[in-house]
């Protein structure tokens, strides 16, 4: 790694770099800039979090989980769960090779299912894992 933090240039070329996420400011006054395998994560990050129908100027981007949020806590779900993750990775993420997305509970937070994503960095070949939170509502009491 050299003192910028890349490997090589062909690393710069395909990981490349984006805004940080949550909005930062940086040591020099200018906005904080993710790099590499950070600004990967991040990305994985905005997909699940993001909604399809979301962005005004690209509907169809992100995750369907969000149709789930007043589904039961049982397995037809977290299948769902699954599919939707792997879906949507695969769609909008081309620097990774999603290897396996898992589902699961905490004791105590019935209400949260935990997706566990590992991933290989394509041109890297570095495997990484990342739990990400998804809140579930249950369903919906009638009236």
């Amino acid at each position: 790694m050299n003192e910028s933090g890349w490997r090589d240039q062909r690393d710069r070329e395909f990981l490349g770099q984006g805004l940080a996420w949550p909005l930062q400011i940086g040591s020099r006054g200018g906005i904080s800039l993710a790099r590499g395998e950070r600004d990967i994560d991040q990305a994985i990050r905005i997909i699940l979090q993001t909604s399809p129908g979301e962005r005004v100027m690209r509907p169809e981007f992100g995750c369907r989980v969000h149709d789930l949020v007043f589904a039961p806590h049982d397995a037809a779900t977290e299948g769902l769960v699954v599919h939707f993750v792997e879906q949507a990775l695969e769609r909008w993420e081309p620097r990774i090779n999603v290897r396996e997305v898992n589902v699961f509970s905490e004791r105590g937070h019935d209400g949260v299912l935990m997706i566990e994503i590992r991933y290989e960095v394509k041109d890297t070949h570095d495997e990484r894992s990342i739990v990400h939170p998804f809140f579930l509502r249950g369903e919906e009491e009638p009236l």
